[in-house]
């Protein structure tokens, strides 16, 4: 995998694939239409946003480049490549539980706060994308 040098597009499996780490200043791209709904993406190698609506999604310290994202009522997938480890907050359901498994790797239990958020972090390598499943408990 690599970085996403449209900056934001329709992936090959059918999620969306964002985010360039890579770059030294930011870019951002808005009113990409993908399943009915309008994203704006802002990257570079400090941080990755991404809304949909106009509302909060994905955040990534440091920039990242994100594959194969799918969201549902039920929690979103995705697979995470960067430079560094990261931290992650995904806008989610309210005062909710949540199952996070991270690579192989084992599953954890957190709670988003009032507002939706949930952070975590991710260990990156710099070559290997590490696959992220966060589901409602």
């Amino acid at each position: 995998m690599a970085v996403v040098s449209e900056l934001i597009k329709k992936g090959t499996d059918g999620g969306l694939e964002f985010g360039d780490y890579s770059l030294d200043t930011k870019s951002k791209l808005s009113d990409f239409e993908f399943g009915g709904d309008l994203y704006k993406i802002k990257t570079f190698k400090e941080i990755t946003k991404l809304e949909r609506n106009e509302l909060f999604v994905y955040e990534s310290e440091p920039g990242t480049a994100v594959h194969g994202f799918k969201s549902d009522s039920d929690g979103v997938t995705f697979s995470v490549e960067g430079d560094s480890d990261a931290q992650i907050t995904l806008e989610l359901e309210p005062e909710s539980s949540y199952e996070i498994t991270i690579g192989d790797g084992e599953t954890s239990s957190m709670k988003t706060n009032l507002g939706g958020k949930l952070t975590f972090s991710v260990e990156l390598s710099g070559s290997d994308s590490v696959s992220v499943s966060v589901r409602k408990a």
